[in-house]
């Protein structure tokens, strides 16, 4: 079943991207070109001009350089092209865009805070591996060294694709993302093909401290959304290389490469009572886990994990809650290669529990790991404490050849699951 749904997602996916790119090159509409104005000017109302000239049946085309971006953009692309040579630059006015009256709060979830979405259909970005995003990120990552974060405490996404449909956006690049780099939110046939994303601290005192300077440098997260495609990733981040989250559907990602940060996420699910939060039909495959060096990323903590919260109401959205219901099934994760992860495959539904709290809501059932190799650094390669209320059925490794540190033998944890096949030792329900 698991092979015909992936051959449909193939299918679908070239037949889309198919007709965006004859439907987009086939049209003959308007055409708007910009250039940079230069050093410390705002080209913030020339761009927003330009797309909402072109931005319909059109094409944009932005020539090389800087592009300063002093206030949110906006863009609705309707069977349009954009011609991304060049970079919008989000200066950091850190005080202006933590004012919440100056970013879009479309993402519902954790209401997160966008200075950049785009809205629409049938239209392709292209940034021809040279342009795309700068965040200036440092001097948010610097700013927060002594102060609190907190989900939605107003850091924006670089990028927030929001109720778009048949998109496409290729050749993108997004250097040092304040917050998540990219987030698809309530869409559905977006194809993301090449994305080179770099939150890398370049701050000595924040190397110093051995601690993760880029907190919350998630490379995407997905949200309410469905046949969303990505291909050909190169993330460095401290954070969530991907993160599924809530209500998304039949996700398909390849040929990813993760540098640093927690792994690719399935969640966090059930943080809002009121809400039931699925995901299925995840296929993630082709992927690397590269170690960096301590001083520039101190975390390579997973291989992927899946989180969830507890049946306890601990606080409210967006930094609490709990009690939310909902499955995740039939997510495959084949051909990756882990350096040094913490733990290769994790499941915890205890996200910020408190104990005593009632078990998790969330179902997780039908996981598959194929062809995984490479190295944890514990012997604690496989760790699944899973709800008591729910379990976790049907998980399957194959070809799982991934190997603790010299001399240690693996050790496999599971807590109630249930049908768990392929390990290479017995996985135990205490560590």
């Amino acid at each position: 079943m698991m092979l015909k749904n992936c051959h449909l997602l193939l299918s679908g996916i070239i037949a889309i991207s198919a007709f965006l790119f004859t439907f987009v090159n086939a049209q003959d509409g308007k055409s708007c070109h910009l250039r940079p104005l230069g050093h410390g000017k705002d080209d913030t109302t020339q761009v927003q001009a330009a797309i909402s000239k072109c931005g319909h049946h059109g094409t944009t085309s932005f020539a090389p350089g800087m592009y300063n971006i002093t206030r949110k953009l906006n863009w609705d692309l309707v069977s349009a092209k954009v011609d991304l040579r060049g970079t919008l630059n989000f200066p950091p006015n850190i005080l202006y865009w933590l004012d919440a009256n100056n970013t879009d709060r479309v993402i519902f979830i954790q209401s997160q805070a966008s200075w950049f979405v785009v809205t629409g259909s049938d239209f392709v970005i292209d940034a021809h591996n040279t342009g795309g995003i700068h965040g200036n990120g440092q001097a948010w990552w610097t700013y927060y060294a002594n102060r609190t974060r907190a989900d939605g405490d107003g850091r924006p996404v670089a990028l927030t694709v929001w109720k778009a449909k048949r998109a496409v956006i290729r050749n993108f690049r997004i250097e040092s993302p304040p917050f998540w780099a990219n987030a698809v939110a309530e869409s559905t046939d977006v194809t993301y093909d090449g994305m080179f994303v770099n939150a890398t601290n370049t701050d000595p005192r924040l190397s110093a401290t051995g601690l993760n300077a880029v907190y919350n440098t998630d490379g995407i997260d997905t949200y309410r959304s469905s046949n969303i495609r990505m291909r050909n990733w190169d993330i460095t981040c401290g954070d969530d290389c991907i993160a599924v989250k809530a209500n998304s559907s039949d996700i398909f990602a390849r040929n990813i490469t993760c540098r640093g940060g927690t792994g690719i996420a399935i969640g966090s699910l059930g943080q809002y009572a009121n809400l039931t939060d699925n995901v299925k039909n995840v296929l993630i495959q082709d992927v690397k886990m590269l170690r960096l060096p301590f001083d520039v990323q101190p975390n390579m903590t997973h291989g992927v994990y899946f989180k969830a919260w507890s049946g306890t109401i601990n606080g409210s959205p967006p930094n609490g809650g709990g009690a939310g219901a909902g499955t995740v099934n039939n997510v495959t994760v084949k051909n990756v290669e882990v350096d040094r992860v913490n733990m290769a495959v994790t499941i915890y539904q205890t996200n910020l529990a408190h104990p005593g709290d009632a078990p998790s809501k969330i179902k997780f059932e039908n996981l598959n790991f194929i062809n995984w190799t490479g190295t944890a650094d514990t012997n604690r390669v496989v760790d699944m404490k899973c709800s008591p209320a729910t379990g976790c059925t049907n998980i399957t490794f194959t070809d799982f050849q991934v190997s603790p540190p010299p001399g240690e033998a693996p050790s496999y944890l599971c807590q109630n699951t249930f049908n768990v096949q392929g390990l290479s030792a017995p996985c135990n329900a205490t560590g």
